[in-house]
């Protein structure tokens, strides 16, 4: 009995580790098929809030430049601050210049403090960012 319990967790513990090692590998490679970057432009433009959150938040990981306009347009029109806020995150790792000037506008004129403060705080990482690489 104690040796098939041993055996089990030994099992158990290389299938996990190798799942780890398969899940580095691919995070290493961090490259979106063309059918995964439409596959979140059409999920940005859902009605389920949480996939566009969750869409928002991969463009941004990803720096998916295509994504830049719908991100735009949710930082504007959406009523929800979280997903405004993610949207803003998401631009800012994105990085262009019209990403980011769309982050410092909304930490400007954006309805609420809670975006307009946390916008701000992300545009001044930004430009802190900046100022410590050196252009070439």
């Amino acid at each position: 009995m104690k040796t098939n319990i041993v055996i089990l967790a030994a099992v158990l513990l290389l299938g996990i580790s190798s799942v780890n090692i398969r899940a580095e590998k691919r995070a290493d490679e961090n490259i979106l098929t063309k059918d995964a970057v439409s596959n979140y432009l059409v999920g940005i433009k859902s009605d389920n809030e949480g996939l566009r959150i969750s869409c928002a938040y991969f463009m941004g990981e990803y720096k998916v430049e295509e994504a830049i306009i719908p991100l735009m347009k949710m930082l504007n029109s959406e009523k929800n601050e979280d997903a405004r806020i993610m949207a803003a995150l998401s631009l800012a790792k994105i990085g262009t210049g019209k990403a980011v000037y769309a982050v410092k506008q909304a930490s400007v004129l954006d309805r609420s403090e809670r975006v307009r403060n946390l916008c701000a705080r992300f545009y001044s990482s930004l430009a802190m960012e900046k100022e410590k690489t050196p252009d070439l």
